[in-house]
């Protein structure tokens, strides 16, 4: 009997450990389910539905306000680049912002083409995308950062030109910041037409071209770019105009190549930069 009973008190016991372990499980992925959500935007500014993954922090308090940082993918990517280049879930965790990563459909530039009705996707993002997302989720709406690599990276910039009122700043890591780079290859010719029958489309949506927008905002932003970069002389450049224009930008130029080891890198930078932006805003 002793033998017995000791059985079914040791069975007990392992069955009980089974639910705990199981119950801790169950309530570890729902609250990592909880900080995540997946959005569906199907929209007239765009030929097919866009996905937004969203991640929020774990550890947010109830009614309080956060930061948010729109990631913003590259050419042939998709809304799930930056998680698996930077682990967004834990980025969100650490930082204590709102994570946003849209889907730019494979090869939009995030902008408005001039020759495709269904390729809008600067009117998506701030008729449709921006707006909800503000109003879904409690961000702090002084404290709304974008920014992207390489087609994300002139996507970024050239959302923040737009609008720089809605953005408390920006950055560009490994940014396609001059389309003509692009002539004949990442389906620019799509978007923009010819380049020599349409200079101007290509011209007029090159970041490097818009810039000087920001000569009267007084608003920061970064950028970076590795020295083995197909696109770091068009960032040199662009930095070059930025100091003629006395813009408050943060270049960053260092070794690295065009690749997700070079961006899991230089995510960090960007992350930095804006809490510390953050930071300096705080009244003492």
């Amino acid at each position: 009997m002793r033998f017995c009973f000791f059985f079914v008190n040791f069975t007990f016991q392992i069955s009980r450990m089974k639910r705990q372990t199981i119950l801790f499980l169950l309530l570890f992925v729902s609250q990592v389910l909880w900080a995540q959500e997946q959005l569906v935007f199907k929209s007239k500014n765009l030929p097919k539905p866009d996905t937004v993954w969203v991640f929020s922090p774990q550890n947010a308090k109830p009614n309080q306000t956060l930061p948010l940082v729109f990631l913003l993918h590259g050419y042939s990517g998709n809304y799930k680049q930056w998680d698996n280049i930077m682990k967004a879930q834990a980025y969100a965790n650490e930082y204590g912002f709102i994570l946003v990563c849209p889907d730019g459909l494979y090869n939009s530039w995030y902008l408005n083409s001039p020759i495709k009705k269904d390729w809008q996707y600067e009117s998506f993002f701030f008729d449709e995308l921006y707006p909800q997302i503000i109003t879904k989720y409690p961000v702090q709406k002084d404290k709304v950062f974008i920014t992207g690599l390489s087609m994300g990276g002139h996507g970024a910039l050239h959302l923040f030109l737009q609008k720089p009122a809605l953005f408390a700043s920006a950055g560009s890591t490994s940014g396609g910041v001059k389309l003509s780079d692009g002539y004949g290859k990442w389906g620019l010719s799509s978007l923009l037409g010819d380049p020599q029958i349409n200079p101007s489309n290509w011209d007029s949506c090159s970041v490097i071209n818009q810039i000087d927008k920001l000569k009267d905002t007084n608003k920061p932003f970064i950028f970076d770019c590795g020295a083995d970069d197909f696109f770091y002389k068009s960032n040199n450049e662009l930095k070059k105009k930025c100091d003629e224009l006395k813009l408050k930008a943060t270049y960053i130029s260092q070794p690295g190549g065009h690749n997700r080891t070079y961006w899991a890198h230089s995510i960090r930078q960007h992350f930095d930069f804006f809490k510390n932006l953050i930071k300096t805003d705080k009244p003492n």
